[in-house]
């Protein structure tokens, strides 16, 4: 399978330098649209090819040599045939097409498709490394930093280990991320501007009064959020199973129900979503009344990008719920990607445990828009440390995986953002 991408892959870079060299010569015949049309489609195929490629062990390598023989003489026949007949033929492309596709071109030929190979291969290093495959002079061999124990993440499982955590902790999904290398002051609206009208045309002793929006400074601060795992020799002798990528797919779990906890309800955190959201206290005493309330209570500013984030003693709740016309008052949403698909008062509807704060029992509700939540990362310092004496006695071995990061709900006392409901509270 190797030795047929290693081919592909020459096959398709002899292509594209055969089109460029056309190009350079004002050779090529064809209409922009077309020689667009090929350069692209030899774009994706040259990137598939070499992800594809980079997924291979690195181990495997010698496999491929040799791949390539018996391909010069194809190559010397194909650029035969593309010399005959070019003779008077003349290009319809002006100078600037033909500088923009070669340049295309060049980019594809250049060393971002490399970078991306040795991205892939430095990420199976530190797989490798972590579960005992490879020593650590292997591993630093293949681009893995390790200092003191630790090893810090390759920057592409990192972004891995984000994702997945946006996907699993709303806040993270709805909220905005700031990468910064340090702290990062994010300001809050403290004082409405004033705007003024007059009836007349202002005079040159009657100028405009000054008005200020005034900014307090709210800074996050970033801590370590950090998880344990522990994995049983037994398992990572097991030559037969992905260990690697076991581990890390726990390493990534474990990182995201900590990271969700901070968000939501860490007694640490002064901007928690438990602790930073508005307590709404209804004056309805009918459950529909009380989501009527709370929905209007939020400012018209914010209703635009508003959602619900409930736990499933909420949902449960609400489901039982029926409007006076006898209609559930929680209603599907087809066309809502992800969660449950419901929306409630016309809004989408999320559903998560980590809303449960320790009490799955209350039935809590948020509501407002969560992208005044902030999350600060810190680049470059996600780091995983293993462990392997401290666990020794009970035969397992130890990866703790930690972070310098922080995420708060940031609102202004004009504008409260996210307001909290506990129906049985």
């Amino acid at each position: 399978m190797k030795k047929y991408l290693l081919r592909r892959k020459a096959q398709l870079e002899k292509r594209l330098k055969q089109l460029k060299e056309l190009l350079e010569k004002g050779s090529e015949t064809r209409s922009m649209e077309e020689v667009q049309a090929e350069v692209d489609e030899l774009t994706a195929d040259l990137d598939a090819v070499n992800e594809a490629l980079a997924e291979f062990d690195e181990t495997d390598d010698n496999n491929g040599n040799g791949a390539g023989e018996g391909e010069e003489d194809d190559e010397n026949e194909d650029d035969e045939e593309q010399d005959e007949g070019e003779g008077e033929k003349r290009s319809i492309l002006t100078q600037e097409q033909r500088a923009g596709l070669t340049n295309m071109i060049n980019h594809s030929l250049s060393s971002r498709v490399q970078v991306k190979t040795n991205e892939m291969k430095t990420r199976n290093a530190f797989c490798r490394y972590l579960v005992g495959q490879i020593s650590e002079s292997e591993a630093r061999a293949m681009g893995v930093q390790t200092h003191g124990g630790n090893v810090l993440v390759p920057e592409s499982l990192a972004k891995e280990i984000i994702a997945y955590a946006q996907e699993e902790n709303l806040l993270r999904k709805y909220g905005k991320v700031v990468e910064t290398k340090g702290t990062q002051g994010f300001p809050i609206l403290i004082k409405k501007a004033k705007a003024n009208r007059v009836k007349t045309e202002r005079a040159l002793n009657q100028p405009i009064p000054e008005t200020d929006i005034e900014f307090d400074e709210y800074y996050l601060n970033p801590t370590e959020t950090d998880a344990l795992v522990l994995v049983t020799k037994k398992l990572l002798a097991m030559s037969e199973m992905n260990v690697e990528r076991i581990v890390v797919d726990e390493l990534k779990k474990a990182y995201v129900r900590e990271e969700a906890e901070f968000f939501f309800n860490s007694a640490d955190n002064p901007g928690a979503l438990i602790r930073k959201a508005v307590a709404f206290t209804p004056t309805a005493t009918d459950i529909y009344d009380k989501f009527v309330q709370l929905k209007n209570s939020l400012p018209t500013s914010m209703l635009k990008n508003a959602r619900w984030m409930i736990n499933r003693a909420a949902l449960t709740a609400i489901e039982t719920i029926k409007t006076a016309d006898g209609f559930p008052l929680l209603r599907p949403d087809i066309g809502l990607e992800g969660g449950f698909g419901y929306r409630l008062l016309g809004f989408p509807v999320d559903v998560t445990d980590f809303v449960d704060a320790g009490t799955p029992n209350i039935q809590r509700l948020y509501f407002g828009d969560f992208s005044t939540f902030y999350i600060q990362d810190v680049v470059g310092t996600m780091e995983v440390t293993k462990l392997i004496e401290k666990y020794a006695d009970t035969n397992h071995v130890g990866f703790k995986i930690w972070h310098l990061n922080d995420g708060q709900l940031v609102y202004g006392p004009f504008e409260p953002s996210v307001f909290k409901l506990e129906l049985n509270a």
